[in-house]
């Protein structure tokens, strides 16, 4: 047992262990148990810092969020439109480095107040810009929720970057449907080049936006 397994457990260094063995098994091969000879102890350890299951994933979902923060460089000059796109597209990285990483965000309840400092600069943005608060939220969060709804279909499909599922081979598909020529051509623009159809949605979501409130 090296210095790292005996440094005393805490509430980040569970969860830490849990994203890293999350890429391993998933969602549904994440136990405690597991998780406790990730860390060499017995799972019922575990549970002097989270309650159930339900309380690590909202811990997980909160130290995704922390690195996503991390990662995703804002600007004051930034306008609303460049705000939303770099939120989304940040957000979708980071659910993408984990093995069901939008399941496992998806639901969740942050643990800390660190999401407000982020969620108090965009709605102040988009209120300058033009926007009354109840549509400033109902832009950010139409945005957030396709995104996340994107990368669990996109999950569904390709768990991690570069892993594909079996089952979703096109040419099977076309195959499969060749007596519906366009559902067989849609195999596509459904099931490949998520970078581009992402882009395309989240283009689509903030022209909507602009059009449903009159915001330039």
């Amino acid at each position: 047992m090296n210095v790292r397994d005996r440094a005393p457990l805490d509430r980040k260094r569970v969860a830490d262990a849990a994203l890293k063995l999350l890429n391993e098994v998933g969602l549904e091969g994440l136990t405690l148990s597991a998780i406790g000879r990730e860390l060499g102890v017995k799972a019922p350890a575990l549970y002097w810092h989270f309650k159930d299951k339900q309380a690590l994933l909202d811990e997980m979902a909160t130290e995704m969020y922390r690195r996503m923060v991390a990662g995703i460089p804002l600007h004051p000059a930034d306008t609303w439109r460049e705000r939303l796109r770099k939120s989304a597209h940040g957000l979708r990285g980071a659910l993408r480095d984990y093995r069901d990483g939008a399941k496992v965000f998806s639901g969740s309840r942050f643990t800390g107040v660190e999401h407000a400092e982020r969620m108090e600069e965009d709605l102040r943005l988009l209120t300058a810009a033009g926007f009354t608060l109840p549509q400033a939220v109902r832009a950010t969060t139409t945005t957030y929720l396709y995104t996340v709804g994107f990368v669990t279909e996109e999950q569904g499909v390709e768990p991690l970057p570069g892993e594909r599922r079996e089952g979703y081979d096109l040419g099977e598909r076309a195959r499969m449907l060749a007596d519906f020529p366009l559902s067989a051509a849609a195999g596509a623009e459904i099931f490949a080049d998520y970078d581009r159809h992402f882009a395309e949605g989240l283009e689509l979501v903030i022209a909507g936006v602009a059009a449903r409130y009159g915001v330039g």
